[in-house]
């Protein structure tokens, strides 16, 4: 299907739920889950990060790389006969063993005939408290993609990476339409009370922003429920290009959202907000840089 015969209004889901300890089980409920968003007419799926196992960053413990796999390898392959029998997109997020001692923080995306696309490779590792990340994944050495599937052109950048604008602008020069963020974000619990409420908020502004900035839908299902001393708080949401939150699940229950994405939104939206056509890219090369040494204009 061609770029010009693609439709334009593109129902997406995002399936938001709880991970138990047995990974058989969660791939299980990930593919039921898959079955029942094509089933409501969603055409594009997204899991949450890590779908198939607990989040395994609370602590450092090397028994949890037992959990990683080589992309292509067991579970990818059961996300890729889902997308083929149910004719969908599936994006799916997968520890993944790329070498002995070399593992990532992985997303695969499969079009509606079973074929993956490509993946993409988790940018930006966070070590934070109960978020130990740089123990297990090596940062991704891919760049920031976009994927040309059946029912649009679509990004993914992976949890992390939603506090950084610069990965949500490249993904959108990239080409994509819709940027997936599968997400495991939540509470510590002797935090949640002084600033649960403003971390939430700050992570779904921090994304709203993105898809203002670039003109673009953006897409983010996050798991719910307790582990360890993480309350995931779920909140998956899908905002369209001016910000607008078009639909939210709880911080609770499980859930999966169907939104359908208007795809010719996007251009109407950056020819009434241009900010795309008035980016200085002339006066951008300080980017490149980590700190301090960018030239300074005096005042007055």
């Amino acid at each position: 299907m061609s770029g010009d015969d693609r439709p334009r209004i593109v129902p997406i889901a995002l399936i938001q739920t709880r991970c138990g300890g047995k990974k058989e089980d969660n791939v299980a409920r990930a593919v039921d889950g898959i079955a029942e968003a094509a089933r409501r007419g969603a055409r594009v799926i997204c899991l949450q990060e890590l779908f198939a196992t607990p989040y395994p960053c609370q602590s450092e413990d090397h028994e949890r790389f037992h959990d990683a796999e080589p992309i292509p390898g067991p579970i990818s392959e059961r996300l890729a006969d889902a997308a083929r029998r149910l004719g969908v997109v599936v994006v799916g997020s997968l520890f993944e063993r790329r070498a002995p001692g070399l593992y990532h923080n992985t997303a695969a995306v499969f079009d509606a005939d079973g074929a993956m696309l490509g993946i993409y490779r988790k940018m930006h590792i966070p070590d934070d408290p109960l978020y130990y990340e740089k123990f297990y994944f090596t940062p991704g050495d891919l760049g920031f993609r976009a994927f040309a599937t059946r029912f649009g052109t679509i990004g993914v950048c992976v949890c992390w990476d939603q506090w950084f604008p610069e990965a949500a602008r490249l993904t959108a020069l990239a080409g994509a339409e819709i940027v997936f963020y599968p997400t495991a974000i939540g509470w510590i619990h002797e935090e949640k009370e002084a600033y649960g409420a403003s971390q939430w908020s700050a992570w779904e502004t921090m994304m709203r922003s993105h898809a203002i900035a670039n003109g673009i839908f953006v897409a983010a299902p996050n798991r719910v429920g307790v582990e360890g001393r993480l309350e995931f708080w779920g909140a998956s949401f899908v905002s369209d290009p001016y910000g607008q939150i078009v639909a939210r699940a709880s911080h609770a229950d499980e859930e999966t959202l169907i939104v359908e994405c208007d795809l010719g939104k996007l251009d109407v939206a950056r020819t009434h907000w241009p900010f795309l056509r008035d980016r200085r890219i002339d006066a951008y090369a300080g980017l490149a840089r980590r700190w301090g040494d960018v030239p300074r204009r005096g005042c007055g």
